[in-house]
């Protein structure tokens, strides 16, 4: 396989559950897809020195540090990858723009539209002179959706008129699990909504190329204290029945709204961690005039579509198979039936966002579309508390 000359350094910060994927991806993407730059893994960055060095050699980085400015200051340093918890995106990211680093940025892009905002504006400058900022939401690649968003763009499911979205998991139904960071407020923004209602958010935007412009929501909280995590610090703790210390759990654990989108459709959201049975259950049904298609994660490599535009006698749902070489993305991997998986959601991920920072061109998600996110997640904030229809404010605005 041949490639440019061109290397790209990357330095990424955070090596636990999204800097193993995004890792995984960087060691994979030159051997599998012929790109104008070469990355080289660089360095990655971690608080926990021995924790990190470990994974730095087990995830193939040359090698580590425990402070971040060291990583984004650095003139070896071409690439700044953000997997780190939402707290420290904007820190990070503004840095790294400083300093004439491109950005990738794990989603959701901030903790709050203020950081989200500011953000997307230090990427706008710093495009200016050549820097790119996407923001990772990896979904997008998984060539059935990119399919799904095809299907829509060519009108063969005519007027969208139905969206629905929903995003199960069950990772906190025990109520003995611990007070971990994403369950913190100040951490993590929010609980549910942030973590995986922004994927569907995204997704159900990009395939439709609708906008959200209004919403109406219940978020809700079902365990109130859990454990704290051994060595916690700046946590009130109090004593639960049994003498064990616990905190206050400051994120939703589920959020459910409906929402109306610019193009006329309306569409109902559902994301929460309490869906016992359900590991990692996302789906996206779309209905239109002339059809309707649907994706489910748990069978990534599959879309059911309808051509209502068929005689009535020969309608009904038919299973797409997405792995013919003419599929997007799928070129470059197995013959036709041969199935991928999550993981090269990730690889895709980072051949889009090389390609466009060795080319000057514009990647996406960027910023921009991210803050987008970050203003519906806040609508839907805003429409639990007041328990009324909130309309997303537009990015534009002064606020």
């Amino acid at each position: 396989m041949s490639t440019h000359d061109r290397i790209l350094r990357v330095g990424m910060v955070g090596y636990a559950f999204m800097g193993a994927a995004h890792s995984q991806a960087w060691r994979t993407v030159n051997r599998v897809f012929d790109l104008p730059a070469r990355v080289r893994m660089s360095l990655v960055c971690g608080r926990d020195e021995p924790k990190v060095a470990e994974a730095a050699d087990r995830l193939g980085w040359d090698g580590y540090t425990t402070d971040w400015r060291r990583l984004v200051e650095s003139d070896e340093i071409d690439v700044v990858d953000i997997c780190t918890p939402g707290d420290s995106h904007g820190e990070i990211a503004l840095a790294a723009l400083a300093a004439g680093k491109h950005v990738l940025c794990e989603k959701p892009l901030a903790n709050t539209v203020a950081e989200a905002r500011e953000m997307t504006a230090a990427a706008e400058r710093a495009r200016e002179s050549g820097v790119r900022a996407m923001c990772g939401f990896n979904y997008r690649r998984v060539p059935a959706v990119a399919l799904m968003r095809q299907l829509v763009a060519d009108g063969r499911l005519g007027e969208i008129r139905h969206v629905r979205a929903v995003y199960l998991q069950d990772w906190i139904v025990d109520p003995q699990f611990p007070l971990v960071w994403r369950l913190q407020k100040d951490r993590a923004g929010s609980g549910a909504l942030g973590d995986i209602g922004a994927h569907i958010i995204d997704l159900t935007q990009y395939v439709t190329g609708q906008l959200i412009t209004g919403v109406s929501a219940i978020t809700e909280t079902f365990v109130r204290q859990r454990p704290l995590v051994a060595g916690s610090s700046g946590l009130a703790a109090r004593a639960d029945g049994n003498g064990s210390a616990t905190g206050e759990v400051t994120v939703d654990d589920a959020a459910v709204f409906v929402a109306r989108l610019d193009g006329g459709a309306l569409a109902t959201y559902e994301a929460t961690r309490f869906a016992t049975g359900r590991k990692n259950a996302l789906r996206v049904e779309i209905n239109g005039s002339r059809g309707s298609v649907v994706f489910d994660l748990e069978r990534l490599n599959e879309l059911e579509f309808l051509d209502a535009t068929r005689p009535a006698a020969e309608q009904g749902f038919s299973r797409i198979l997405v792995t013919e070489a003419d599929h997007p993305y799928l070129s470059a991997w197995w013959p036709p039936g041969h199935i991928i998986g999550y993981e090269h959601s990730f690889t895709h991920q980072m051949r889009d966002f090389v390609e466009a920072v060795a080319t000057g061109a514009d990647p996406a998600p960027s910023f921009a579309d991210a803050l987008q996110v970050q203003l519906v997640l806040d609508a839907v904030t805003r429409s639990a508390e007041r328990a009324a229809w909130t309309e997303v404010t537009p990015a534009l605005a002064e606020v």
